[in-house]
């Protein structure tokens, strides 16, 4: 039987199957310090739960590659279109991760209700793919949001029990795959889609059709792991922990202990507040970068009808060795440093900004030629994503190995539910500043350049500084240094609050806005 370095088999014969597959009361109790599961086993979950990540967010790719189909065919104006690709699902998204995600960790079933929100998201694919106009393909999207919200904290929790503690960087980093495999798969189906006349709601049928056959495969392939200890001592979780009380204790007040347990530990954590609002405007850089720049693009380079079609194989290609190359440096230099995927998005997306810079002004920079300046796009495209998409794969593993085992998906959610409030406003922004443009004119393109120039540079380097300064918190918190138990002092309570204040009131005012704004 094959050995890992950091101990423990990489393979058990525990049964038939080769797993022993724990009850729900076993699965909230006991941990293992490495993983007994198959090299088969571990592969079949690893490629369904990349599959179905990678198709939860097909619709996503749908709205930015088919931006200007899908504004013309439901008369939609550039608000609108905000609106669909911004608090649309940004709102539900992270109100409903939380429940779903901590029911998923009380019952110890993950695997159920992954496949649950699986088929839920399908179907609202494809009311997406039947809507009509506006309130039709909003509703379909605030559905889809539904089904959306636990997948990416499901899927990272799982991973995370599958494998020893090293290897479950680039595990991570494989999920993380999805995301760079759905843009270019994407841009090939809008050329293709361009060439055939095809409608754009085609794909988001297709797409959840074959989503709901991928839910039963997670359902009947998939068991629930053991939960692996945390990259910290147990020590530091002693205060926080599980809350099981007598017998007479409802079920109710067992539940609201451990909740309320999760969210003591998370705001005692020394860095999860620095990493998370530094996550977040990465992600709000990239979200932007997602939504707008396929079609800025293809409108700054008219005389390029295969431009989309290229951008999706760069995306595809060097996204997805880059999201790799960072899994798998940080599981090499595993015992030298835990903190490398710090370095790697904080260092990697400052210089990545000057790339998306060189990028956005291509065709200026040679003189307004389009064969020229497509030469320097692809190019600084390239090495834009080189140096910025190390991160995604790592980042994650370093959090959830950070989280109490028992209740790692809940607090995966909190961490995923406050980015989504910070970065879905970059879709709003945009959508309300070109609102009175007419999307085919050249002031709509001279207005998008100069939001993407201030938008992503900008998230990239707030983001990189905060991940820098997080450095010595996360050492901190690996060391069990979390602040001890006992009240809060005002500091750091008046902190979350203007916080939480700063979020909410800037999602109330620009999805209201976005709204009055719409027509």
């Amino acid at each position: 039987m094959e050995k890992h370095q950091d101990g423990g088999p990489l393979g058990a014969e525990e049964s038939l199957d080769g797993h022993v597959e724990p009850t729900t009361q076993e699965t909230s109790t006991k941990f293992v310090s490495r993983p007994e599961v198959p090299t088969w086993r571990i592969t079949l979950s690893l490629a369904l739960l990349f599959l179905n990540y990678f198709l939860a967010q097909y619709d996503k790719f749908v709205l930015s590659y088919f931006q200007k189909d899908v504004v013309a065919s439901l008369n939609l104006s550039s608000s609108a279109y905000g609106i669909l690709s911004g608090y649309a699902t940004g709102i539900v998204y992270a109100l409903l991760a939380l429940p779903a995600a901590y029911v998923a960790d009380y019952t110890g079933a993950r695997v159920w209700v992954l496949t649950i929100a699986a088929i839920w998201w399908s179907l609202c694919a494809v009311f997406q793919g039947l809507s009509h106009n506006f309130w039709q393909i909003l509703l379909a999207r605030i559905g889809m949001g539904v089904g959306q919200a636990p997948v990416e904290a499901l899927s990272v929790s799982l991973i995370s029990d599958l494998m020893g503690k090293r290897y479950v960087f680039f595990g991570e980093s494989v999920l993380y795959v999805g995301v760079y495999i759905g843009e270019a798969v994407s841009g090939q189906i809008a050329v293709a889609f361009a060439r055939t006349n095809t409608p754009w709601n085609t794909a988001l049928i297709a797409i959840g059709i074959v989503g709901i056959v991928v839910a039963i495969f997670i359902r009947i392939l998939i068991r629930e792991p053991w939960r692996q200890t945390s990259l910290i001592n147990p020590d530091a979780f002693s205060n926080y922990g599980e809350h099981r009380g007598s017998a007479s204790r409802s079920k109710i007040s067992h539940a609201y202990q451990n909740a309320k347990s999760t969210f003591n530990y998370v705001f005692r954590m020394r860095s999860f507040w620095l990493l998370t609002l530094s996550a977040s405007f990465r992600q709000l850089s990239g979200n932007v970068f997602g939504y707008y720049m396929p079609t800025y693009l293809s409108d700054l380079y008219p005389s390029h009808p295969d431009i989309l079609s290229k951008y999706g194989i760069i995306v595809g290609v060097v996204g997805s060795v880059t999201v790799l190359l960072g899994g798998l440096l940080t599981s090499l230099f595993w015992h030298r440093t835990k903190t490398l995927p710090l370095y790697l998005v904080g260092i990697g997306g400052m210089i990545s900004s000057i790339f998306v810079l060189l990028m956005l002004f291509s065709r200026t920079i040679q003189s307004g030629d389009q064969n020229s300046g497509i030469k320097v796009l692809y190019g600084t495209m390239s090495l834009a994503y080189l140096t910025a998409e190390l991160w995604l794969g790592a980042i994650n593993s370093l959090i959830v190995l950070l989280l109490p085992p028992q209740y790692k998906t809940f607090g995966l959610s909190i961490w995923a539910a406050t980015q989504v409030l910070v970065y879905s406003a970059g879709p709003e922004i945009i959508g309300l500043a070109l609102r009175n443009t007419d999307p085919s004119s050249q002031n709509y393109i001279r207005g998008t350049r100069i939001a993407l120039a201030v938008i992503i540079p900008v998230g990239y380097w707030l983001a990189g500084i905060g991940f820098l300064l997080s450095i010595p918190l996360v050492k901190r918190d690996l060391a069990g240094e979390v602040v001890r138990s006992g009240k809060l002092n005002m500091g750091r309570k008046f902190g979350f609050v203007i916080f939480g204040a700063i979020v909410a009131t800037m999602v109330v005012i620009l999805f209201v806005v976005s709204i009055v704004y719409r027509a």
